[in-house]
């Protein structure tokens, strides 16, 4: 989480509640929570249109995505993206309005994702 602390510093005191929150799981935190809370916060930036920190914020999804372990990719995708494109959690924006802020490995996960609620299809790696 460092790497978006940097990049997106008005994520720090939702961060800091998380780990208040889970601090007897200190070595097995469940970071897909914090995901659903960084979603949430991406969205708020969005809606104050706070376009450079999801710029900033979005190269780092794309890091995960592309140099991440099994694990990281997993989670930005399933922990992160999936949670961005939950129509419940937009009142004023859209999930589509985080398709431009994404690189081109977040926009292909972005997609597969698509394809894999209305048509089932598998989330893999082409890469593997």
């Amino acid at each position: 989480m460092g790497l978006v602390l940097d990049a997106c510093p008005s994520f720090g005191p939702v961060w800091q509640a998380f780990l208040n929150s889970w601090n007897e799981e200190v070595d097995d935190l469940p970071l897909y929570l914090a995901l659903s809370d960084l979603a949430r916060h991406l969205i708020g930036l969005e809606e104050r249109s706070e376009i450079a920190v999801l710029l900033a914020t979005f190269r780092v999804v794309e890091r995960w995505h592309s140099e991440g372990d099994e694990y990281v990719r997993e989670a930005a995708t399933v922990g992160l993206l999936e949670d961005l494109q939950n129509l419940h959690l937009h009142t004023v924006t859209e999930p589509e309005q985080f398709r431009k802020y994404l690189g081109p490995v977040s926009e292909r996960w972005w997609d597969k994702l698509y394809r894999f609620w209305q048509h089932g299809e598998l989330l893999r790696d082409d890469r593997l």
